[in-house]
């Protein structure tokens, strides 16, 4: 798991582990009175945000009365959910909320975000991270580089060849195009690497021009759509959507949720302009900064 790192396996495992204890007919504060676990614990297992130990799985099973196939399976999962991912070594930097994110972005196949505000980080340039932490973090020098260090080790992800590099399909704002940093010759540089990656086979970045207007995402926020391959025998993971605020994340994967966030990004897709016409406006924004 030294690319996926544990977030796929830990989130099979309190998918399963949720699904058994639903067969069973225990609900979770019955669970977790069994188990003499608190709800909050039975809540991030069964949400994936938190490894499972051997002797906690053997137990979950013996009150869900899972067969010991299924036991074994878990046990599996519980033991591969251990293993620590790349991002693991920036500490800090990566709160525990974000750090699930981190994992389910190494493993997605395809990766679908819309940005309202600021150019997401899989496409930021050093300079504009750069700014953006100091804005975040402060002027703790170290933190800041440390930050931006992890922020392009992410970027990795999108020339990848083993697993395979995800695609990658961004629709931004004019607005966020415009909305300059500081460092004007820096801001042109992002600029141009947004034209520049969207040249990869895996890559497309499209502009939502102020002339579409208002549209339904205009109070959705940013956010994310994430699908999963197959893992080994294990069916996909479900596509889930990441939503951002200031203190945390929401990991919404239930089909009504997904269905609304896909009939979102069907409208922002209509009234986005095409790559070549996006690339043009970019560069008029490039031109116009230098007058």
């Amino acid at each position: 798991m030294t690319e996926t790192g544990s977030t796929v396996p830990r989130r099979q495992v309190g998918r399963l582990l949720k699904q058994l204890r639903e067969q069973a007919g225990v609900s979770l504060m019955g669970a977790a009175e069994e188990l003499e676990f608190s709800r909050a614990r039975m809540y991030r297992i069964e949400k994936g945000e938190v490894a499972v130990r051997k002797h906690d799985v053997i137990a979950m099973c013996g009150v869900y009365r899972a067969t010991p196939r299924i036991t074994e399976v878990l046990i599996g999962l519980a033991h591969e959910s251990k293993a620590k991912g790349w991002w693991h070594a920036y500490g800090d930097v990566v709160p525990a909320w974000f750090e699930l994110y981190v994992g389910m972005e190494q493993a997605a196949s395809r990766l679908r975000s819309f940005a309202p505000s600021v150019i997401p980080g899989l496409l930021q340039t050093a300079e504009y991270a750069d700014w953006i932490f100091r804005k975040w973090i402060g002027d703790d020098e170290p933190a800041v580089r440390n930050a931006v260090g992890m922020r392009l080790e992410r970027q990795s992800l999108l020339t990848r060849t083993r697993p395979g590099a995800p695609d990658l399909e961004v629709l931004i704002d004019e607005g966020v195009l415009r909305r300059s940093v500081p460092d004007t010759l820096g801001m042109q540089r992002q600029l141009a690497h947004l034209v520049n990656v969207s040249t990869r086979p895996n890559v497309s970045v499209r502009v939502i021009p102020f002339a579409a207007g208002p549209h339904k995402a205009a109070s959705s926020g940013q956010f994310t759509i994430l699908e999963f391959p197959a893992v080994g025998t294990a069916s996909p993971e479900p596509t889930t959507i990441y939503c951002e605020n200031l203190t945390g994340a929401l990991y919404l994967d239930k089909l009504a949720e997904v269905q609304t966030y896909e009939s979102i990004w069907g409208e922002l897709e209509s009234v986005a302009l095409g790559q070549a016409e996006s690339d043009d406006l970019i560069a008029t924004i490039i031109k116009e900064s230098d007058d």
